[in-house]
């Protein structure tokens, strides 16, 4: 059946607009009549300017979980006037006409918004929607220049950058300062980029934020899944050094040993190793450290675990001839990374014995595997708005809108299993499906749900973990590893298991932020010492009193806990690094240095907050916290408060010296 409309017999609209050509509306009607209910809507109100869309019967009902809720719950014979009325509206766009609404309001954009999720999207949402909004229609050129940093009116003589990283981070500050015309170099100790997406190449490796909300705006891709594996991933950060033409400014196989600020100059000396083990030296104005915080691994402390007699190693550090099949092999760990291994090898091995200090909360995954039909790829390709549209939908489902449930209500009269009520309703949500999901298995119950409140820790996605417990050859061990004896693991109650392979699904040193080499400020401290080890503290994750022109990606209280991606928290710090450079080029700044006044208020004030939140929670261990109980890893903040708090950059925030001569 078709869906685009009426068409006079030469293939034009019946309007006498020009129509494209057959083929690219025979794809059209393909595309549209699996698309995404609820975008497509927002992209005919768009097109036609027609708001009535907006309206019943047409408005989607609220989807469940974090599924796409493509049909938007409507009735077919609704869905079906949606997707003839949307194709006939893209048909026409393509043939030249106009678009009704190019510039929605700002509350035009929040109720189209709350239309297409069938729930209130608060005002002061408006204007990120707006920025979001306008990539939609904006040229090619246009749409691949990051926020914040189009080219420099004039760039000093001198002035340069060094990126420390060539992960997302790194990659994310090489196009803008490539895109600014600021001379720069990355270092990056690996032979290509990709950080965390090189290194960890453990069966099953792949991201828990779907794709088209973990990219960059600026940086759209082809992606063949909803949510993908390593390798994609990959090729992803490979095609974006490519695209963006940062790889020249490269020098891979370049492992930072320090960087230390020259005063005097205004400018950071950095010391390397190159790919012979020469050391190395560069200076620059500008020092942006990328390495990330899921780096360096972080080993299990389990007396003997060094002299295993069997293969031993850490998902991180995967080995390419790893042989599991048909072996007895071990599994420390029962996070994301062992959560997504172990549903991968579970009918590989022999046996799989999975040791569990503590269970994880796991939500449902409609999309797990899931490939984006061609017809749907063609129209994100094709048609902006539509892809536009249906990230902002991602960006409501996995950002803020779980915010609330995480926050202590003092009333609540259930605290050791909630903190609100609504987390509660997620607790009942989240146990149903694992009852599900076990049958009959009802023995495991008690070992594989949490006691803590969901979200507690960070909230993992479910790729048959609970499928794979309930193998015949799979035994959870609900207690840790308490030592190793040979290729024997001895758990705290004294049993043992004898293994062939021991793998450590162990984690990373995330507290212990930029701790892959030294970083010296300008009294002479290390970052190290200005944090105390791991109590890191820094404005908006990236600037700290004592390190000028210093900026760290990734940095302290940077990962958003309750959902959100990754790569939206990067360009947002670096819109605000920028705005910093270009008010320094502006004014003929040489040095700014973030006020420790402005520091302590930031922190005091994500301290505050956290007290409120679930993950100073008593009862439970999560690597949330330092080893003081403070919360050094995600930012209390929503993904609208840290978007407001980068838009513009303060100079007043700093103390500021002119340019030396």
């Amino acid at each position: 059946m078709a869906v685009t409309g009426e068409r006079t017999a030469d293939g034009g609209a019946a309007d006498g607009v020009r129509s494209p050509d057959a083929h690219w509306l025979e794809r059209l009607d393909q595309a549209v009549a699996v698309a995404n209910v609820p975008s497509l809507l927002m992209v005919l109100v768009q097109l036609t300017g027609e708001t009535r869309w907006l309206e019943p019967p047409y408005q989607p009902l609220r989807g469940r979980g974090l599924g796409d809720n493509d049909t938007g719950g409507l009735p077919e014979d609704v869905q079906g006037e949606i997707r003839r009325a949307a194709a006939a509206a893209i048909a026409d766009w393509r043939g030249g006409r106009p678009v009704a609404l190019a510039e929605p309001s700002e509350s035009l954009l929040v109720k189209m918004l709350s239309a297409a999720m069938s729930e209130e999207v608060p005002p002061e949402y408006g204007p990120m929607l707006a920025d979001e909004a306008r990539a939609g229609l904006a040229s090619p050129e246009e749409a691949s220049v990051p926020f914040g940093a189009a080219a420099f009116p004039t760039v000093p003589e001198g002035l340069c950058a060094v990126v420390i990283g060539a992960g997302v981070g790194g990659l994310c500050a090489a196009v803008n300062l490539r895109a600014a015309g600021i001379p720069y170099v990355v270092l990056e100790r690996n032979d290509t980029v990709g950080g965390t997406w090189l290194e960890n190449s453990y069966p099953g490796a792949g991201v828990d934020t779907p794709n088209h909300l973990y990219s960059f705006s600026f940086a759209p891709f082809e992606w063949r899944r909803y949510f993908s594996l390593r390798d994609e991933l990959h090729n992803y950060l490979e095609h974006v050094s490519r695209e963006f033409e940062v790889r020249p400014n490269i020098r891979f196989g370049c492992e930072v040993v320090s960087a230390i600020y020259h005063e005097p100059s205004q400018s950071w000396r950095v010391d390397y190793r190159d790919p012979a083990g020469a050391l190395q030296q560069v200076t620059a104005n500008l020092l942006i450290s990328a390495v990330g915080a899921f780096n360096p691994p972080r080993p299990p402390d389990i007396p003997g675990v060094d002299d295993f007699t069997g293969d031993c190693y850490h998902t991180a550090r995967w080995p390419a001839d790893a042989e599991l099949d048909g072996r007895r092999v071990g599994v420390v760990g029962t996070g994301a990374s062992a959560m997504q291994l172990v549903p991968q090898i579970a009918d590989r091995v022999a046996e799989l014995t999975v040791f569990q200090r503590s269970p994880q909360w796991a939500a449902p995954f409609e999309q797990f595997r899931k490939e984006v039909p061609e017809p749907v790829q063609f129209l994100l390709n094709e048609v902006p708005l539509y892809r536009t549209w249906y990230r902002m939908r991602l960006g409501w489902t996995f950002n803020d809108r779980i915010h609330p449930a995480l926050q202590k209500d003092p009333e609540w009269e259930h605290p050791a299993r909630a903190v609100n009520a609504q987390n509660d309703a997620f607790r009942r949500f989240f146990t149903r499906y694992v009852q599900d999901e076990l049958g009959e298995r009802t023995d495991l119950m008690d070992a594989v749900l949490p006691t803590y409140p969901p979200y507690g820790k960070r909230i993992l996605l479910d790729n048959g973990w609970f499928a794979a417990m309930c193998r015949d050859n799979v035994t959870l061990v609900p207690e840790a590893a308490a030592g190793v004896a040979g290729n024997r693991v001895r758990t705290a109650s004294g049993g043992e298991h004898e293994l062939d392979v021991l793998i450590l699904a162990t984690g990373f040193d995330v507290s212990r932020f930029v701790s892959t080499y030294e970083v010296r400020g300008r009294s002479g401290q290390t970052l190290r010492e200005a944090w105390h080890d791991d109590d890191g503290r820094a404005y908006l994750g990236c600037t700290v009193p004592d390190f000028p022109n210093f900026f760290t990606l990734y940095g302290p209280n940077l990962q958003a806990g309750h959902g959100g991606s990754l790569m939206f928290f990067l360009e947002a710090q670096m819109t605000y690094v920028m705005g910093l450079v270009r008010q320094m080029v502006d004014d003929g700044i040489g040095a700014i240095e973030l006020r420790q006044e402005v520091c302590e208020a930031y922190n005091a004030r994500l301290d505050e907050l956290h007290e409120s939140m679930i993950w100073t929670h008593p009862g439970m261990e999560t690597y949330y916290r330092n080893t003081k109980g403070r919360v050094v890893v995600p930012t209390p903040l929503r993904v609208i408060d840290f978007w407001s708090l980068t838009r513009q950059a303060e100079l007043e925030h700093y103390r500021v010296e002119p340019a030396s001569v």
